[in-house]
């Protein structure tokens, strides 16, 4: 860790924003800060940018729904470590985040010398989450299943199947993508196949399954 250390923070909050980077500051001497507000800066940032050393990332932010985030990272930038840093506290958010390839979950509420600590721990190599967090148990074979089923999805048949969870159409996908429509068909069944479903209902409901009830409510 040295001064060409480069972490990136997003989160729409700009509050958060500071309190993380005032974090970040004290965590490692004369790393370069970079702030995104949404998913689309962030991918930006990181094509743009081939030299990130960590990502903190919110689960809830504008162009993200739930896990999708952190999936369409690991998927498109797989040697960048990803911690989530979330409002969201529920265990079983932690436990997919670490299932889903984040490197630690730091909740907001942590106190700054243990986020700093976090943040040097997984620079460093390491791994970090709660230290009253218990990842060790195995999680129920079904769940394992489809967590890793969802995580063979490419970063494009992530950002359709997130587009599919919004009710969007082809057409609207095609649009957003700038692809053409017979592009989105493929990706569509792709994600069927590697879902293991055979419709675009059911791989939205395989999707919210993975979710549960955890993010009926926006998280901070």
């Amino acid at each position: 860790m040295n001064a060409t250390t480069r972490i990136i923070i997003a989160d729409d909050h700009p509050l958060v924003r500071g309190a993380l980077h005032q974090a970040v500051a004290g965590a490692v001497d004369g790393c370069a800060v970079v702030e995104c507000a949404d998913l689309d800066a962030l991918t930006k940032e990181l094509d743009d940018n081939d030299e990130v050393d960590l990502v903190l990332l919110d689960l809830a932010m504008p162009g993200v729904r739930g896990f999708s985030g952190l999936m369409y990272l690991r998927a498109q930038h797989p040697g960048v470590p990803v911690v989530v840093v979330s409002g969201n506290e529920d265990r079983g958010v932690m436990r997919r985040c670490i299932d889903f390839g984040a490197s630690g979950f730091i909740p907001k509420t942590t106190d700054l010398e243990a986020m700093r600590g976090a943040i040097r721990k997984v620079l460093a190599g390491g791994a970090w989450t709660p230290p009253d967090v218990d990842l060790s148990s195995p999680a129920d074979k079904d769940t394992a299943d489809i967590v890793r089923r969802m995580a063979s999805l490419t970063p494009q048949q992530v950002r359709v199947l997130m587009m599919l969870s919004e009710g969007l159409l082809n057409k609207q996908i095609a649009y957003e993508l700038t692809v053409s429509e017979a592009t989105v068909k493929a990706h569509v069944s792709a994600i069927l196949q590697k879902l293991g479903v055979e419709s675009r209902t059911q791989a939205v409901i395989t999707a919210k399954k993975i979710e549960g009830d955890h993010f009926g409510e926006a998280q901070a």
